[in-house]
């Protein structure tokens, strides 16, 4: 009989042991949790309070933040459009920029359309960025071709072309080959891209951008108030409509 009851003594022992260690293991088990659904929820907040900001709303819409407004002046730069036009847009761009070329691709169609309403002037400023290689003679380009009268014919060509001659070390092959597309006169162009003023004019804009608050491309100026980047037409939009509502 002793024997008989041994065993249940000892089944007894670790029933309560079991009994006893229950209540911790849910504990443990709810802190666990607990500690999960914070980590998810940053602190319980559910993220919104503490989230980073999105990156797909631009930093230029805080309205503390007031946005930069520039006195800049057309000095016998590229331009389309009436001079009386109400709504004056400068463009400080690069034509080796890949945001520049998404600007003229998306943006440059809808602000020639306003051009042509007379609603819109169009002024261009060169503002080559150190790490482009090939974007000092990019600019220089246009502007020779613009001594005859394409530089818009060239514009539209370095950046349609952009991928074509982006790397090359010896652009100005290129460049001459579309001049000679253009009906631009190839001996007048090549005297007028080994003038050194045509480099001077072009940091000259480079500059004045700096200047201004320019620090990347493409920077436009609406009646003086910036706008940075490959913005969506509709940011433009915005900002004309303004203006033209005055």
């Amino acid at each position: 009989m002793a024997n008989s009851k041994k065993p249940m003594s000892e089944h007894t022992a670790q029933a309560r042991q079991s009994d006893t260690a229950a209540p911790w293991k849910v504990g443990c088990l709810m802190l666990s949790v607990l500690l999960i659904i914070s980590v998810l929820t940053q602190g319980f907040g559910f993220g919104d309070n503490n989230a980073a900001p999105n990156p797909t709303v631009p930093t230029g819409n805080n309205p503390t933040q007031p946005p930069v407004v520039a006195d800049l002046k057309e000095d016998g730069d590229p331009a389309m459009g009436d001079k009386s036009a109400p709504v004056v847009i400068f463009e400080y761009s690069d034509y080796q920029c890949p945001f520049c070329e998404r600007a003229f691709q998306q943006t440059y169609p809808e602000i020639k359309k306003l051009v042509a309403e007379g609603k819109v002037r169009l002024i261009f400023k060169d503002y080559p960025l150190p790490f482009h290689e090939q974007a000092d003679e990019a600019a220089v380009a246009a502007n020779c071709a613009g001594e005859q009268d394409k530089y818009w014919e060239m514009h539209d060509k370095l950046y349609s072309t952009q991928a074509a001659w982006t790397g090359n070390t010896d652009p100005y092959t290129i460049f001459k080959g579309y001049a000679k597309e253009l009906g631009v006169d190839e001996s007048d162009f090549s005297k007028c891209i080994a003038d050194p003023k045509q480099a001077q004019e072009v940091q000259g804009d480079l500059a004045e951008g700096s200047a201004n608050g320019v620090s990347g491309t493409p920077t436009f100026f609406v009646n003086g108030q910036q706008l940075v980047g490959a913005q969506p037409w509709a940011a433009f939009k915005q900002l004309i409509d303004a203006e033209l509502s005055k």
